[in-house]
């Protein structure tokens, strides 16, 4: 991660200008007004990673940004308090260093340093090392671990120590309703828990049904540990979601049973795989067990990785009424709705701020059938 330039005067012009861009991008659709939802302009991360930086007796967080002397090359940059982390992460910035810095056991080569943090201060740090790690790290280990009240795992070549746990639980606040989501170590979750909590908001509107309309059901691709499957149930029969990390789904049935829902089946399975089990290609074990002629499914969810969703998987989910797809590249998200919307129409476009100061945008898009 580069260093961010972070100037909370600047946000709502910078703002703005991915407003314009956005709007710009996606005029040829004819999409409604769209939508911006901001995020706040500090301490928005609950997820950040640092480089320990070794220099004579002394040892610092650094990230990288390029060196004007050096074409090509990037150059330690030290940090010493991080407005883009939460408050839990910038409090125990200094005091984590110092101890680390103290102890010939924890500072031997460290080299990096990973905080995954929540909004109620639940935190969880990383350590990685260049060398294997044995008791006497482990001791100093857990002695920081009471000393900050955080987590610790500490990671090396082909070794992974979990102290206590290697998750955090995050509880999201949404239209009243509060939703509990374990968000594991070195696996995705969405870094910024405010838009993350506007983001679920926004998707559960646009997917309530009508006035008079009975719900149906919903199948997600790509649904990660759950974040939008647990949050949407309520406003569906019944609700499927594919996956094909295995951490991911692990988590995704924690959740499920966190948060108490008995609608909800979460499958690990590819979007290709998945789609061939609807078209009826693919009748193995793991398609006949999902029992797919017993679901209505009147829409779809899709939050694909940055490459976007390829020509084939287009066409599958241009099968449904509705579309939801949530994007984290506009420009891949445009591609896709050439194809999408010669069937489907936009009805709703929304911008999502999940990375302030940069050019990063996140956007939702619900497509209705025309």
């Amino acid at each position: 991660m580069s260093v961010p330039n972070v100037d909370p005067a600047a946000y709502p012009a910078l703002l703005e200008a991915k407003r314009d861009r956005i709007e710009t991008q996606f005029a040829r659709f004819d999409p409604p007004a769209l939508e911006v939802l901001a995020s706040p302009p500090t301490h928005y991360r609950q997820r950040v990673e640092f480089r320990l930086w070794h220099e004579g007796d002394d040892l610092f967080y650094a990230m990288f940004e390029p060196d004007p002397d050096l074409s090509g090359k990037q150059r330690p940059v030290r940090v010493d308090a991080f407005p883009v982390a939460n408050a839990r992460i910038n409090a125990l910035m200094e005091p984590l260093r110092q101890a680390i810095r103290a102890s010939d056991v924890l500072r031997r080569k460290i080299f990096q340093v990973e905080f995954l943090s929540t909004q109620g201060g639940e935190t969880l740090v990383s350590m990685i090392y260049h060398r294997q790690l044995d008791e006497a790290w482990e001791a100093e280990a857990r002695a920081l671990q009471q000393q900050f009240d955080i987590k610790i795992i500490g990671r090396a070549r082909k070794q992974r120590i979990v102290l206590v746990d290697d998750f955090v639980t995050e509880h999201l606040e949404v239209e009243g309703k509060t939703f509990h989501y374990q968000q594991v170590e070195n696996s995705f979750t969405q870094p910024n828990a405010v838009i993350a909590a506007k983001m679920l908001t926004w998707a559960r509107q646009a997917t309530r049904p009508r006035a008079g309309e009975a719900p149906r059901d919903l199948v997600e691709l790509y649904c990660g540990n759950g974040n939008f499957t647990v949050a949407l149930a309520e406003n569906f029969r019944r609700v499927l979601g594919t996956e094909i990390s295995r951490t991911s789904v692990a988590s995704a049935q924690v959740n499920i049973e966190a948060n108490a829902l008995d609608n909800v089946v979460v499958a690990r399975m590819s979007s290709e795989d998945f789609s061939q089990a609807l078209s009826g290609e693919r009748v193995g074990r793991r398609a006949q067990a999902l029992a797919l002629d017993t679901y209505d499914f009147s829409t779809v969810l899709v939050d694909p990785p940055r490459a976007g969703l390829d020509e084939g998987s287009c066409a599958e989910i241009a099968k449904y009424e509705r579309i939801v797809y949530i994007s984290c590249n506009p420009d891949t998200l445009e591609t896709n709705l050439e194809q999408l919307t010669k069937t489907h129409r936009i009805t709703r476009l929304a911008l999502f701020d999940q990375f302030p100061y940069t050019h990063h945008c996140e956007c939702g898009v619900l497509l209705e059938r025309r």
